[in-house]
């Protein structure tokens, strides 16, 4: 409903305020330029409304009190008004409608205004150019035209002195004008477009505003004392009083010279001079000086141009600080080294110094060492004590002297104790120590990096601080309590860093496992100042997984537990000192699938399988290949003997050992076994107990061998036609045998001629028979052997 009754009074409204000419609603006036800081009223009409209204500017409410309002207007009063641009709204109280507005901006005026009188011509007495120069803030990108009016103090007469688009402006100037006789005013005009504004007055008489030409320089000289400058001003200043400025700055690199300027008052002369002291001045530097002059308290000449001095090394700026460091040789002489305090190399001045050598308190002739550098050396110093003098001359006067007491050889001084030593992260050393129990006048201390580089600092506090130092590098350093005029012992501490670096550059290897991992690595310093670590922490993660670490309890390894197998790792180790850390390159492994003991466990157990798998095909080869290679009888090529067994044997021949040509006898398994005998020819038992038989040394065995003698072969004769092959004999058995009987009964043996041994033995008891198969083969085989 609301928003329908609004929509409604903006409709009515608008033609309300149409209605008749007095009905208007509006701001006035619109666009205004003013003065920054000046005042200014806006009227808003508002007769084509009921009620009050109010103000905005740039959309923030204006407060009631600036305005008033009565049925027709309200009139917003603006007091010193400062902002660049506004805007301001009048607006309905009861429909917030915006009934007018307009847009206010500032500009300010020229300001600063000076003009002088000056020379172009510096031949001529008088001035023949008029210069004025003002300040003026306005939008660049406006254009403005300035003008310079002047206007006569006791008179109505006025004109324009120059023009400009500038904040400067130039004019020449006619000493005939009689405008120029008194006192004037001026002011500039700026203009532009659509604003208008005038500087403040610049009030001048032709004689105070006149610039002379700056001053030209006679010369600028430097003693050790003091500095001291003189120039000459214009000539046709010389007849007035006139006021002179001296600026002088040290030299620096960077950044703006500081000027100290000291001005002085001249009285009808054509040069002038000004001397300072050199108190104020630092030693062996660069100073610059300028100078400018007025005339009557008139404008200033320009500063002429600038001169450079180098002042000189003062007395009082300069302290040898002599001091030694006493060696022994290997022949036990000693040698001090001395050095001291050098010249600021910008010191452009020749010196020279003087080492002289004295006992200690005897008013003997010392000897002199002449020396051209800041360091010497004295050799062959015995063992007594000495004093050694510094003297240093500048122009063949002395300019400056010091001496150092060197101690005897075992001489009893006091020293310092409880040395104390930290470094900073910005490479200072601080030292902190205790001082001997005898009163002392301070302490010196000397320190090197080298052994040949010395450096040193006095005090009277038990703490130092030693700066300036190389970066991550040790320093020796001494510290020794100073007397009246000896010195004590000094207290050394070798191998103090100025700064501690990184603990070092680590170097890692992985072993992975199944579910494990072994990390190992190793710390390579930087330097030998590199920070000693106190701790390793690994960190390891997978692709996707959170990183996790563990710190380790050795210095050199770590084994990672718990790990998934057949997974991409990463890992580094992070090795941290007391105050910083360093961390090792990020090596990648992947775990493996499984888990290495059972693997060889597997190849162990696979080895021992093929291993008796390969021994059991092995012997059952070889077992196989004998059965194979194994004789079989032919019966076609064989005969039979009966022979008796061992216990049948009662006189066994004993004759000569020779190979029979049979190879085998191959026993009937079916049959009895039998015995194979030697020749009966050398038996007395009967034919009928005893059987002929044939018998191979080479297959007998060990034990008849060894019980009977040696018998001489006998030859089998073969069958002398084939019908003999046919006869065969019949075993006991009653089965037919395909083999010939060869039994003495059918086919005695020839006998050997050869004599036998009788041996008398016990008669067993009689066996049965055993049927032997001998094969031809066999034979054959013998002979080929």
């Amino acid at each position: 409903m609301y928003p329908l009754l609004f929509l409604l009074v903006l409709g009515v409204t608008p033609s309300a305020c149409k209605e008749g000419s007095t009905n208007t609603c509006d701001v006035v006036p619109k666009d205004l330029y003013i003065e920054a800081g000046s005042s200014i009223e806006i009227v808003c009409l508002t007769s084509c409304v009921r009620g009050k209204v109010y103000w905005t500017l740039d959309n923030k409410s204006v407060d009631g009190s600036r305005y008033n309002t009565n049925s027709t207007h309200a009139v917003l009063s603006l007091r010193n008004f400062t902002l660049p641009r506004a805007t301001l709204q009048c607006h309905s109280n009861d429909t917030h409608q915006v009934l007018g507005g307009t847009t206010i901006k500032t500009y300010l005026k020229p300001s600063n205004l000076s003009c002088f009188l000056h020379h172009e011509n510096m031949e001529n007495s008088t001035p023949d150019q008029f210069t004025c120069s003002w300040e003026h803030q306005v939008d660049p990108s406006l254009t403005i035209n300035y003008t310079v009016l002047w206007t006569k103090s006791d008179s109505s007469e006025s004109g324009e002195i120059c023009s400009s688009t500038e904040k400067t402006c130039k004019n020449t100037y006619k000493s005939s004008n009689t405008y120029f006789s008194g006192s004037y005013s001026a002011t500039v005009k700026a203009q532009s477009a659509v604003w208008e504004a005038t500087s403040d007055p610049f009030e001048f008489t032709p004689s105070d505003i006149i610039k002379i030409p700056h001053p030209k320089w006679s010369s600028v000289t430097l003693s050790s004392d003091q500095l001291l400058v003189k120039w000459k001003i214009w000539p046709y200043a010389s007849n007035y009083k006139y006021h002179c400025q001296v600026k002088y700055s040290k030299m620096i690199n960077e950044g703006t010279p500081k000027w100290e300027i000291i001005e002085i008052e001249i009285l009808n002369e054509n040069s002038a001079r000004w001397y300072m002291t050199t108190e104020r001045l630092e030693s062996c530097s660069n100073y610059t000086v300028a100078v400018r002059c007025n005339l009557n308290k008139g404008a200033w000449s320009d500063w002429s141009p600038e001169k450079t001095v180098l002042t000189k090394l003062k007395k009082s700026d300069y302290e040898p600080r002599l001091w030694r460091k006493v060696e022994v040789e290997k022949n036990g002489d000693r040698r001090v080294h001395t050095m001291w305090t050098e010249i600021p190399p910008t010191c452009q001045d020749t010196f020279n110094f003087t080492i002289k050598q004295t006992p200690y308190k005897e008013n003997t002739t010392g000897v002199n060492y002449m020396a051209t550098l800041c360091d010497s050396s004295i050799s062959d110093v015995n063992e007594d004590a000495h004093t050694i003098t510094l003297e240093v001359f500048h122009k063949d006067s002395l300019f400056a002297e010091d001496s150092v007491y060197v101690p005897a050889v075992g001489e009893s001084l006091p020293e310092v104790t409880g040395i104390q030593t930290n470094s900073t992260p910005e490479g200072v050393i601080r030292l902190s120590w205790k001082a001997p129990a005898q009163p002392v006048s301070g302490f010196m201390i000397d320190y090197t990096h080298d052994g040949k580089q010395y450096y040193w600092k006095e005090t009277k506090d038990t703490h130092a601080s030693l700066d300036g130092l190389l970066d991550k590098t040790p320093y020796n350093i001494t510290v020794t309590p100073l007397f009246d005029d000896k010195t004590g012992h000094g207290a050394q501490v070798l191998d103090i860093c100025s700064r501690e670096g990184d603990p070092g550059n680590v170097n890692i290897s992985v072993v992975p496992g199944h579910q494990s991992a072994y990390v190992s690595w190793d710390v390579r310093p930087q330097d030998v100042c590199s920070e000693e670590v106190v701790s390793f922490t690994i960190f390891y993660s997978t692709e996707q997984g959170p990183e996790l670490n563990v710190t380790a309890n050795s210095k050199s390894h770590h084994t990672l537990q718990d790990l998934t197998p057949d997974t991409q790792y990463t890992v580094y180790v992070k090795a941290t000192a007391h105050t910083r850390t360093t961390n090792s390159e990020v090596k990648s492994f992947k775990t493996t699938r499984f888990d290495p003991h059972f693997n060889r466990t597997l190849i162990i157990r696979g080895t021992l399988l093929i291993f008796l798998v390969l021994t059991v095909g092995l012997c059952c080869a070889v077992r196989w290949k004998r059965f194979k290679d194994q004789l079989v009888p032919d019966p076609g090529r064989s005969s039979v003997a009966l022979l008796a067994s061992e216990s049948q044997n009662t006189a066994p021949c004993t004759f000569e050992p020779s190979e029979s040509i049979c190879s085998s006898i191959y026993i009937e398994e079916a049959q009895t076994v039998s015995t194979f005998l030697p020749d009966t020819g050398c038996n007395e038992n009967p034919a009928s107990d005893q059987t002929r038989g044939y018998d191979d040394p080479a297959i007998a065995p060990a034990t008849d061998r060894q019980t009977e003698d040696p018998v001489e072969p006998v030859e089998t004769q073969p069958p002398s036609s084939p019908g003999e092959l046919s006869h065969l004999l019949s075993s006991e058995s009653g089965l037919s045998s395909p083999y010939r009987s060869q039994s003495p009964q059918e086919t005695p043996a020839p006998k050997t001629s050869k004599p036998c041994k009788r041996v008398p033995v016990k008669q067993p008891e009689k066996m049965p028979p055993l049927s032997v198969y001998v094969s031809l083969d066999m034979f054959e085989q013998g002979q080929g052997r």
